[in-house]
């Protein structure tokens, strides 16, 4: 199997271990979803001079954008990692260490990068609801990614 295609389909197994781990997390705390992905969508379209619409369709296209954003990033980052990592099978921690980066810096790279979040004033509490999920998402996908061997 391609290269493209394992890295495809352990980010797409990634990425709902994440969403999994996300919601589980919004249920136990009673928290709200996040505002990040949507206000990045809202400043990546302001950066690019992108209308979507009147307010309540821009609002609804931003939504949108946000969660297609996270799932072309979990896809990204194990393609990534399949190209990294190529024919070596690279240890169980050391994968899934590698793999949990790069969703992080996919994520949050852009993020930081439109001013929507700086990691560097999150709170103990921020960075765990951060990494798990991640984590999550790391330990999926590279075991999805070696059964595709």
């Amino acid at each position: 199997m391609h290269t493209l295609v394992k890295g495809l389909i352990a980010g797409a197994a990634g990425t709902c271990a994440l969403n999994l781990a996300t919601y589980l997390d919004m249920l136990i705390r009673a928290r709200p979803a996040s505002g990040t992905p949507k206000e990045t969508a809202r400043r990546l379209t302001e950066v690019a001079g992108v209308s979507l619409g009147d307010e309540e369709r821009a609002g609804n296209r931003q939504e949108a954008i946000g969660a297609l954003l996270g799932y072309a990033t979990g896809a990204g980052a194990a393609v990534c990692y399949g190209l990294l990592a190529g024919r070596r099978r690279l240890p169980c921690p050391v994968g899934v260490a590698a793999l949990t980066v790069l969703a992080m810096a996919g994520s949050n790279g852009p993020m930081t990068a439109l001013g929507v979040t700086d990691p560097r004033e999150w709170s103990a509490t921020s960075w765990i609801s951060d990494i798990v999920p991640h984590m999550a998402y790391g330990v999926v996908a590279y075991a999805a990614y070696e059964l595709m061997r």
